[in-house]
């Protein structure tokens, strides 16, 4: 649990136990729910003893783990070898939304251009004359480097961070595109070096249907994996079939139009490759990321990809991204982790709302109009609530996240589901939408790796 002391400023965490007797002594109040944050009434920072934790980050394209530890040198033993322990005590798995936000903006786009189409009254493109600034990063990536930033700042208001860990990986797309490795002019010739794009897709597929083989015909260009469901542009994603097939099969997977004929199923999974999107968002914001840490204060360090495995090898440590980050950074034969998190909280990115005030239909026009005013009764939808009902059918308490209304019946969504039409008056504020959804998630415990979970007292508070 985080620790603040009588001015708000960070402590060294403690174990859950040792804060739970703090709150019943009435020694401390919680700053913050989640996550959890206690503030000691009597002690400030002078009088404590606090060592330092570091951040270890373990980047993905959809989601990123986040880990905060501290080492402890043991003195030497009767080899002369100084022995360091590092304990976990915190995990997040923080889940980006950089696909939501793609589907918007291609959304937003359709509509723009099915309006520019139709002949509206609407203004003309100009991306010809548009200029992306120095550093732009689509809004997609954007966010990756955004969130896992704040996320890292949050938690320097709430520990005592010193030093910032963060793996740097480098995806060779070329050659995972080629699926072998490649050298000298191989790096410089793509997969249609000499070929225009049809009359390699001809060359390949036999100057036939891909799905029906039938040949002599005219052939169209087409997506095996469609658009709409993930797929990408590329050139191993491409295919021919007749026009025929290609009507028929419009958006469905091949699993789905070809599911009388396994054969040619397996034939055109064997053909195409695995997107390369996950790897090329890696590729765009590792430097970003690293760039953005560096100006919360902090040494910030790089590490490869290839180190974090070696070390989660040697820690036999399973296959996570909590693990992985903390499984971050340089260690040595004499250094053992000696305890992780037993718990890990799940941060899914959910966005603040939207700007529009209106909904759209198919085509993109104004719908509806949706209310101006946000705030009612002093409850925004996603605040964190707590609603004491005395009496009636609806007798309980509630905890969860608050959808309001103008009419002061208020929606509360908990673990056990949706409970609907609680008066605002019941209603007491816990924590303010901060634009994400927590959840807690069970660490796996790997049973041949020589540590154990927060057990023990991770900081001491008197």
């Amino acid at each position: 649990m985080f620790v603040l002391d009588r001015k708000g400023r960070p402590l060294m965490p403690c174990h859950p136990a040792r804060a739970r007797e703090l709150l019943r002594k009435g020694r401390a109040v919680v700053a913050r729910h989640t996550p959890f944050a206690i503030r000691i009434k009597d002690r400030l920072l002078e009088d404590s003893e606090v060592g330092g934790v570091a951040v270890r980050i373990d980047p993905g394209s959809k989601a990123t783990g986040i880990a905060l530890t501290d080492d402890i040198t043991r003195m030497p033993d009767s080899s002369g070898e100084v022995m360091v322990l590092r304990r976990g005590l915190y995990a997040m798995e923080l889940v980006h939304r950089g696909a939501a936000i793609r589907k918007g903006m291609e959304r937003r786009a359709g509509y723009r251009r099915r309006r520019r189409v139709a002949n509206t009254r609407y203004r003309a493109p100009r991306f010809d004359n548009r200029r992306s600034t120095e550093g732009w990063l689509p809004p997609s990536l954007q966010h990756r480097v955004d969130t896992t930033w704040s996320q890292v700042q949050r938690l320097s208001q709430l520990a005592p961070l010193t030093e910032v860990h963060v793996e740097r990986v480098a995806f060779d797309t070329h050659a995972m595109a080629a699926g072998r490795e490649l050298k000298g002019v191989e790096y410089q010739q793509g997969t249609l070096a000499g070929y225009e794009l049809r009359h390699y897709l001809l060359e390949k597929w036999g100057r036939s249907c891909a799905y029906c083989g039938q040949s002599d015909v005219p052939l169209q260009v087409e997506h095996v994996q469609p658009r709409a469901r993930g797929g990408s542009d590329r050139v191993s994603n491409l295919t021919l079939s007749c026009a025929p097939c290609n009507q028929a099969k419009a958006s469905r997977p091949i699993e789905d139009f070809l599911k009388d004929r396994p054969e040619v199923v397996a034939k055109l999974k064997r053909e195409v490759k695995l997107p390369l999107r996950d790897a090329a968002a890696m590729n765009a914001t590792r430097d970003r990321l690293s760039e953005r840490l560096r100006a919360l204060g902090h040494p910030v360090s790089c590490w490869s990809g290839g180190r974090t495995k070696y070390n989660r090898d040697l820690f036999r440590l399973a296959k996570s991204h909590t693990f992985d980050a903390l499984a971050v950074g340089e260690v040595g034969s004499r250094c053992r982790v000696v305890r992780y998190a037993s718990s890990t909280l799940i941060a899914v990115a959910t966005g603040r709302g939207d700007y529009a005030r209106t909904r759209t239909d198919k085509h993109g026009f104004p719908r509806l109009a949706l209310p101006r005013t946000k705030t009612h009764f002093g409850f925004r939808t996603g605040d964190l609530v707590r609603a004491v009902v005395p009496v009636g059918k609806k007798a309980g308490t509630y905890t969860g996240r608050v959808a309001v209304r103008s009419s002061g019946r208020f929606n509360i969504r908990t673990s056990h589901g949706i409970v609907q039409g609680i008066g605002h008056q019941h209603v007491s504020l816990l924590q303010r939408a901060d634009g994400y959804s927590y959840a807690v998630r069970a660490e796996e415990q790997n049973t041949q790796a020589p540590v154990a979970s927060a057990g023990g007292q991770v900081g001491d508070v008197r």
